[in-house]
């Protein structure tokens, strides 16, 4: 298999380069970027780089002219070896290590003391239903009723006709007050139906 069939691949990145080479862009300074975008420890000195939007690493952090290492926009060994446009750009320093270490632990004290926002549903309020569904509910025989099929109008004349008799006598004795028993003061209650006559105009 001849080597210009295989495809190059992007390369591990270094943390540190010899490159002479500057980026003719204009120098990007720390002070643009948020805290948890870079990282001036010097062991480990790097920073999110605006264009691939991934980690890479300064070289010459404690020179006048830092910069950040030639770098491929892909993943190393896996991606297409494409050079990003952020290669060997000047870095300008102009936050202390001090300044960033506390601009990042305030920055996480506020995260950890935040609290999570209670998301209070409201209650799913039921479909009122329609009158025709209402009326069908009315004709529907209760369940201590017998539900043979025949209409609720004709059970209940069937019930009425059972205690028509008791109720009518229930009515006439209490009807039958003894003798003492009427409400002292009270006016007597007319036994005929008035019919009170216009005055004329």
């Amino acid at each position: 298999m001849s080597a210009s069939i295989l495809e190059r691949t992007a390369r591990p990145r270094r943390s540190r380069t010899r490159s002479r080479s500057v980026n003719a862009r204009p120098a990007l300074a720390l002070s643009t970027l948020k805290p948890h975008q870079y990282d001036l420890r010097p062991a480990c000195a790097s920073l999110v780089c605006p264009d691939c939007k991934s980690w890479v690493p300064i070289t010459g952090l404690q020179t006048k002219k830092p910069k950040l290492v030639p770098h491929d926009t892909g993943r190393a060994g896996k991606d297409a070896a494409v050079r990003c446009r952020g290669s060997n750009r000047l870095i300008t320093v102009d936050v202390t290590a001090r300044k960033w270490e506390e601009r990042l632990t305030d920055g996480n004290s506020e995260t950890v003391h935040r609290r999570r926002t209670t998301v209070r549903r409201k209650p799913k309020v039921a479909v009122a239903p329609a009158v025709s569904q209402i009326a069908a509910q009315k004709q529907k025989p209760a369940d201590d009723e017998p539900g043979d099929g025949r209409p609720l109008w004709l059970l209940r004349k069937e019930q009425w006709a059972a205690t028509e008799a008791s109720v009518r006598d229930a009515d006439t004795r209490r009807a039958q007050l003894p003798d003492g028993d009427a409400p002292l003061g009270a006016p007597p209650v007319p036994l005929k139906t008035l019919h009170p006559e216009r005055r004329a105009s």
